[in-house]
């Protein structure tokens, strides 16, 4: 009953993966498809390429994510610049998309330079636990919820 509920009452979120690890992709996509949450996954290996996305669907913003999980250390376009970029283009999306990052870092320096961007809404240091995976998707699907709405 659970799982229909799920299915039948949250509309399908759209999910980019911004990370040239083939492993993370891997298994993150695997975790996504345990939690019978209907989902689009999105992937690119670099910064730039989900920024391309973002700037040439202005104009179809349904087509954008309700969530991104950026790496930091990528070639081309790192997290950094996508962040910095992102910022550019922030105030021209109307969709209300959540933002992780998620590295291998474990540098006190990237956890604090990360907390400096009002848009990124945690810091998830690699692998990503299921525990908080299910948190973050949990969290998604309550901002579904008719429950607030007047």
């Amino acid at each position: 009953l659970l799982n229909f509920q799920t299915n039948s009452m949250i509309a399908e979120k759209s999910i980019f993966l911004v990370d040239d690890d083939p492993t993370f992709l891997f298994l993150t996509k695997k975790l996504i498809l345990n939690t019978k949450i209907a989902a689009k996954i999105n992937e690119f290996s670099d910064g730039q390429q989900a920024l391309d996305f973002l700037t040439e669907n202005l104009e179809a913003q349904d087509q954008y994510p309700d969530l991104i999980f950026l790496d930091l250390s990528m070639p081309i376009v790192d997290g950094w610049d996508f962040l910095n970029e992102y910022l550019l283009i922030e105030k021209l999306i109307s969709k209300k998309i959540k933002l992780f990052i998620v590295s291998s870092s474990i540098s006190p320096h990237d956890i604090e330079r990360a907390k400096n961007y009002k848009i990124v809404a945690d810091f998830i240091i690699k692998p990503i636990l299921k525990e908080k995976f299910l948190e973050i998707i949990e969290s998604l699907c309550q901002d579904d919820s008719p429950a607030g709405m007047a």
